[in-house]
């Protein structure tokens, strides 16, 4: 192999990894400045499956990566957010929502690439402001996925031009198989099957040794297109590596649907050829191949879902049939929601650690009742199994509290989102707060019955009182982190001031009882810490909610 050889391979990977490197610039930049409004696509994830392949579409669309798109599905099907027919029409619609790059790669505007890169450059870089800055990032990831475009042709000409490759592309148009398994193997590889449709539209488009017709033509292209839709999964699969059993089977769904879809076309590769050159613009075959391509690409993935939307329930069978349930070895301690391929999606990731924080808060409110139970009731079983949840509450609060600062690496936060991921990490804390109070309680339970103290009936009373307050307090603090419901929070802000008024009733009454010798003096310090413990638990409550006020997106509210 020659140094000129050589040295045009290393430019055409070069080329390559701008490409890559661009179209990831720029789908980082769309997700912060669109990343919030990504939000409402949750609502749409209903059990239509015509609802679910629209929203991936657009997903995907926003993203500008199937795989994204993919991973996050099996990440909700993972943590329980979605259920697997959903996830399946969501992937179903990500494949049509990828195919958008492919029509942008085919307006041909390379020559306005560095007008785009300037642009942009001067706006990423020099402006403060952050929305501009995000618009910037995009655009400028834009001009340099066509910079690599250019490069790539630029090498592929000559390369072209080279009666040897003319052979080795002659043996893809007479031999498709292979042509299948090299977009598969060069996908699987590089990790994005719009490079390598971006890579076969430029190739294409490069000029045989006759100097007229393409150097692969469409039907040659076709194989390679039907094989990057295979390679494609692999991502998919791996992102699916110690997940759940659906989020196996929503990944095998993904590898079906495309594998299936892909030997299907293969016997209508002739009449399809002929139905996408009908429908796609005329003119010479070099100035039309890389917009026939694209369409080939967006038909393929269209007609592919059309025929498999009817028969989702089928790909569900199939995989429930190939990877069977297992019997769950997840302990109470083990998180269920948080998923580290995630993190790379901060508006989702952050959905996701807000659930695994509800089901440790929905912990601590067991810990008040049991609390409340040890020691007003004497119930033992109540105190140990108070002290169990504990360790299950400390534990699932130390990995969320991980998996938070994890994203805090990703360069991919908005302002907006830094606030909310601080606010989700102090909320994190007065959750473990509330579980310690609950154990210094139980401590006095214990105490308490150790040593065969009672309390009067009405320092009883008051106590009971007192747990129920908190109770109704802490319950609806948790709803209002589950909701963003602001109202509610500041309805949590007022019962605030109910708990603290309480404590201090509580107090006078007690010092009432002691003056008139109908309580004991020795009880005074255990009375006093339960009922300061219970209003501490109004005031991690109190703190959530003033975190949630201050800090994060409420219901009706635009994200900045």
């Amino acid at each position: 192999m020659n140094s000129g050889i050589i040295q045009m391979i290393i430019t055409l990977l070069g080329g390559l990894a701008i490409f890559i490197y661009g179209m990831n610039l720029m789908s980082d930049g769309l997700q912060k400045a669109a990343g919030e409004k990504m939000k409402s696509i949750l609502a749409l994830l209903t059990k239509n499956p015509i609802v679910g392949v629209l929203a991936g579409a657009l997903t995907t669309a926003v993203l500008q990566s199937s795989s994204a798109t993919t991973v996050m599905a099996i990440g909700f099907v993972s943590a329980g957010l979605m259920n697997l027919p959903q996830a399946i029409s969501i992937i179903l619609g990500a494949n049509i929502g990828t195919t958008i790059t492919a029509q942008l790669i085919a307006f041909q505007i390379g020559d306005y690439a560095w007008a785009f890169v300037v642009i942009g450059f001067i706006m990423y870089f020099f402006v403060k402001k952050e929305n501009i800055v995000n618009i910037g990032q995009t655009i400028f990831g834009f001009g340099m996925l066509f910079i690599g475009i250019n490069i790539m042709g630029d090498t592929m000409e000559p390369l072209a031009a080279a009666p040897e490759f003319a052979d080795i592309m002659m043996s893809v148009k007479d031999i498709p198989v292979l042509g299948v398994v090299i977009g598969a193997v060069v996908t699987a590889v590089v990790q994005s099957s719009s490079a390598v449709i971006a890579v076969i539209q430029n190739l294409a488009s490069q000029a045989g040794p006759d100097g007229v017709t393409s150097v692969v033509g469409l039907a040659g292209s076709l194989p390679i297109l039907y094989g990057s839709n295979i390679g494609t999964t692999i991502t998919a699969l791996f992102a699916s590596i110690g997940g759940t059993v659906n989020a196996k089977r929503t990944a095998a769904a993904h590898t079906i649907f495309n594998i299936v879809g892909s030997i299907v076309f293969m016997f209508f590769i002739t009449p399809f050829a002929n139905f996408i050159q009908y429908v796609s613009p005329s003119g010479a075959e070099l100035s039309v191949i890389a917009r026939q391509i694209a369409n080939a690409h967006m038909f393929f993935n269209i007609i592919n879902t059309v025929l498999w939307l009817p028969f989702i329930w089928l790909l569900v069978k199939i995989v429930t049939k190939i990877i069977p349930e297992k019997a769950s070895d997840k302990l109470p301690s083990d998180p269920i929601y948080l998923d580290y391929n995630m993190i790379g999606q901060p508006v989702f990731a952050m959905h996701l650690a807000s659930n695994e924080l509800t089901r440790v808060a929905n912990y601590t409110l067991d810990m008040v009742a049991d609390a409340k139970k040890a020691f007003i009731d004497g119930n033992e079983e109540a105190l140990a199994r108070l002290m169990e949840t504990e360790d299950n509450v400390n534990e699932l609060q130390a990995a969320a509290v991980q998996y938070l600062s994890s994203m805090f690496a990703d360069e991919a936060l908005t302002e907006r989102q830094s606030k909310e991921l601080a606010g989700l990490l102090h909320i994190a804390a007065d959750i473990e707060h509330i579980g310690d109070y609950c154990v210094n309680i139980a401590e006095f339970a214990d105490d308490k019955l150790k040593k065969g103290y009672e309390f009067s009936d009405s320092a009883y009373a008051e106590l009971f009182e007192s747990f129920d307050q908190v109770t109704m307090m802490l319950r609806d603090t948790i709803k209002t982190f589950e909701t963003r419901d602001m109202k509610l929070a500041e309805e949590v802000l007022v019962q605030e001031e109910a708990v603290n008024e309480n404590e201090e009733r509580l107090r006078m009454m007690h010092m009432k009882r002691l003056e008139t010798g109908k309580c004991s003096p020795e009880f005074t310090v255990i009375y006093t810490d339960i009922i300061h413990n219970i209003e501490k638990i109004g005031d991690s409550c109190t703190n959530i909610a003033r975190i949630i006020v201050s800090d994060f997106e409420h219901k009706g509210e635009k994200a900045s």
